[in-house]
This record gives structure tokens, C-alpha cells and sequence, in this order.
């Protein structure tokens, strides 16, 4: 079964989510150091998940160009397919997806302080979700419409 493994890059924190074995539903698992050595963090996650794809969340501007965030998630996809030789790396579109987070745990009744340390994570879910529904659709466009 392939598992697929989301992250949501920011400059402080770096959310991960994980599908099912199925790869059906994503599920928030961490929420990674961006200023530590958290590929390190990141290695243990693949392996205890046994992760085939990696799905990057790509910071893409409202009218769909790439500013300096996407410049600097390009570099590090460029690593994690260096890290990872066997593992399929691909990006997705991640517009909005912190809002659509912020709005859900809102909605759940999350305490301010709580959605600010676990954001990312969810952010990183609702991304991972979308791009697992695109893929059981068989839609290979890279984001929402």
C-alpha cells in the first residue's frame, strides 16, 4: 500500500500529516522545528510510516505565481529528493490552506493558543487530503480549483 507523507513548510514550523495505509484519509502527526535539523525528524517519520510519496505543500501566490516562499520550497524539494532517492516527491497547491485550518479549529472550539502550536499540522492535513481526493479522482492537476 502506498502512504503518502504532507508537509506544510513555513519559516518557523513545518507541519506533517500522514494518509492511511489506503491512502484515503490524511491525519496531522507532528509539527516540526523549521529552525532545527528536522529532515533528522523527518527520516525517523518516513521510516516509521513506511512512506512512499512525499507531497510538499507549494506556497503559490493568489494569482498563481511563485514568490520568494515557493523559490525556497523549490530548493528544498530539490533536497528531499536528494534525501529520499526511492521516494516519489511531488508538490501541491497549499493556497488557503492555513485559513481552512484556522477556520475548522475555530469552528471545533480550539483555544487560540492551541491553534497556534498545532496550525501547520492541520494545515498540512487539509492539504494532504485535497491532493489524496484529486488523486482517487484520478485528477493529476497540481491543486484546488
Amino acid at each position: 500500500m502506498k502512504r503518502f507523507l504532507g508537509l506544510d513548510i513555513g519559516t518557523k514550523r513545518i507541519g506533517v500529516s500522514v494518509s492511511d495505509p489506503l491512502g484515503n484519509f490524511a491525519q496531522g502527526v507532528a509539527v516540526l522545528d523549521a529552525m532545527g535539523d528536522w529532515m533528522v525528524e523527518l527520516d525517523k517519520l518516513v521510516e516509521r510510516f513506511s512512506v512512499s510519496t512525499i507531497v510538499v505543500g507549494m506556497p503559490y501566490r493568489t494569482d498563481s505565481s511563485m514568490g520568494p516562499e515557493a523559490q525556497k520550497v523549490n530548493i528544498i524539494i530539490s533536497e528531499l529528493k536528494h534525501r529520499y532517492p526511492s521516494l516519489e516527491v511531488v508538490c501541491w497547491d497549499e493556497r488557503f490552506t492555513t485559513v481552512i485550518a484556522e477556520q475548522t479549529m475555530i469552528e471545533a472550539s480550539v483555544r487560540r493558543k492551541k491553534r497556534k502550536k498545532n496550525i501547520d499540522m492541520v494545515a498540512a492535513t487539509v492539504m494532504l487530503q485535497d491532493y489524496l481526493e484529486h488523486q482517487s479522482k484520478g485528477d493529476s492537476e497540481n491543486g484546488r480549483t
